[in-house]
């Protein structure tokens, strides 16, 4: 093995390094800033929420979270998958301009 093969990371490796920040970066946006943004905007809406702050409505959603609830999991992935739909539409457009 060569040395310049030693110091040069994979083509691999650095793919799963780019792909594992913008997992992690969409996880931390969608358990700690959307569940902000979704508060202020409902309590701005709807009025007071049931509980008595953002305190009970983070501890509610973290629980539905820990529970396995469907919608819970869609809202905290959704900064992922909202991603992943606009590198799809990326690869799509240069594709479509090559032909």
């Amino acid at each position: 093995m060569s040395e310049d093969a030693v110091k040069k990371p994979s083509t691999l490796g650095k793919f799963l390094k780019t792909e594992a920040m913008l997992l992690i970066g969409s996880l931390f946006v969608g358990l700690v800033l959307l569940p902000v943004a979704v508060w202020f905007v409902g309590h701005a809406v709807f009025g007071a929420y049931e509980g008595a702050g953002y305190v009970e409505f983070y501890g509610m959603l973290s629980g539905k979270i820990r529970s396995g609830d469907a919608v819970a999991w869609f809202l905290v992935l959704s900064p992922w998958l909202v991603l992943q739909c606009l590198r799809l539409m990326a690869l799509g457009w240069r594709t479509a301009t090559k032909t």
